[in-house]
């Protein structure tokens, strides 16, 4: 269970990372919410997956997962750019990540 727990707190540092470029310096209210609640949702859930998960594996999983989803997010929301070199370092951290799930021993 403790993996299902860090994958929606990455998800939710995607949601916070996200909806921080929409608050315009936490100038805008709702997306300021948003952003402040998605904050809370992911350390929650990341404090529930290290009862069990190393702590090194859960924090650069959780971090990886928001790294890469904002950064997936951005090509498609913000029209960032896509070129292969973004790709391939995105996909180094999509390897990453795995690589640290297979050898966690969880």
């Amino acid at each position: 269970m403790s993996w299902v727990y860090l994958m929606i707190a990455g998800i939710f540092e995607v949601v916070w990372a996200i909806s921080l470029k929409y608050a315009n310096g936490f100038t805008k209210l709702v997306p300021s919410l948003i952003t402040l609640s998605g904050m809370g949702v992911s350390f929650y859930f990341l404090a529930l997956a290290t009862k069990t998960l190393p702590i090194g594996t859960a924090y650069a999983v959780w971090t990886g997962i928001g790294a890469a989803g904002a950064v997936i997010m951005g090509m498609i929301v913000f029209h960032e750019p896509v070129n292969a070199p973004r790709l391939i370092f995105l996909l180094m951290i999509l390897i990453g990540l795995v690589g640290l799930k297979l050898t966690s021993g969880h």
